[in-house]
């Protein structure tokens, strides 16, 4: 996809975390306000697939990079967390 590993991570944490905003913000007021709940279907396996890339590039990029434990820790952590691979892209991915 990129030249290197370590982009296809940045690139994947940003796709996870909008697609994380989408469920959270939209899909889930959707389903539980309106009654709605397609979106909710098709956006939440969206995201989990995009969740389990992300956290595949994670490793792969740990092992290339040799990233210690915390740095490892942090980027997983940022995936369960809104806004939090923005974070990392900012914090830990930008060299």
């Amino acid at each position: 996809m990129f030249k290197n590993n370590l982009n296809t991570l940045r690139l994947s944490g940003y796709m996870e975390g909008i697609s994380f905003l989408i469920l959270l913000g939209i899909c889930v007021p959707l389903k539980h306000i309106w009654g709605i709940s397609k979106p909710t279907f098709f956006v939440g396996m969206a995201h989990g697939i995009l969740f389990i890339f992300y956290c595949t590039m994670v490793i792969v990029v740990k092992q290339e990079q040799k990233w210690n434990f915390e740095k490892t820790f942090f980027a997983l952590l940022a995936s369960i967390l809104p806004f939090g691979t923005f974070v990392a892209d900012a914090k830990l991915f930008k060299k």
